[in-house]
């Protein structure tokens, strides 16, 4: 601490007290106002009420949404396309290799990593850098 840096002190106020006469400007009604349910002691509406019309929270979805017409592609990257033995490659010959465990709505082909070899891919879905690159070295990316 220097002696520049210094600040004075927060200034503390006190607090208000309602219902002492006309003259503190809080008097008679204690800045509650006329009648109704806030001016009542104990007075007020709950977190969330919106005066009787169905609340927002009831107005919602509940339980999450689940989007029924998404499509959930299982993804084969390059790395994984190195590894195979054969040269025409299937959905079928990626389960049997031990390369991928089930087919959802198809397969998607990535160009992750490097492609080594020639290889005909049969896909759903190819990126277009995946699908360049596999006709660069002559093989074929064909869409399902």
């Amino acid at each position: 601490m220097k002696l520049g840096e210094l600040k004075p002190a927060q200034a503390k106020t006190k607090r208000s007290r309602v219902g002492r006469g006309m003259a503190s400007g809080n008097g008679k009604t204690s800045g509650r106002g006329q009648k109704g349910q806030k001016a009542r002691s104990g007075g007020g509406v709950r977190r969330g009420f919106e005066g009787g019309q169905t609340p927002l929270y009831r107005r919602l979805p509940k339980r999450g949404f689940k989007n029924f017409n998404a499509k959930n592609y299982t993804e084969v990257t390059f790395k994984m396309l190195n590894t195979v033995k054969a040269t025409d490659v299937t959905a079928e010959t990626l389960i049997e290799e031990g390369i991928i465990d089930k087919i959802n709505d198809g397969i998607v082909v990535l160009a992750t990593g490097k492609l080594d070899k020639k290889i005909n891919v049969k896909a759903k879905k190819f990126t277009a850098k995946a699908k360049e690159q596999i006709e660069a070295l002559g093989g074929k990316a064909e869409v399902i």
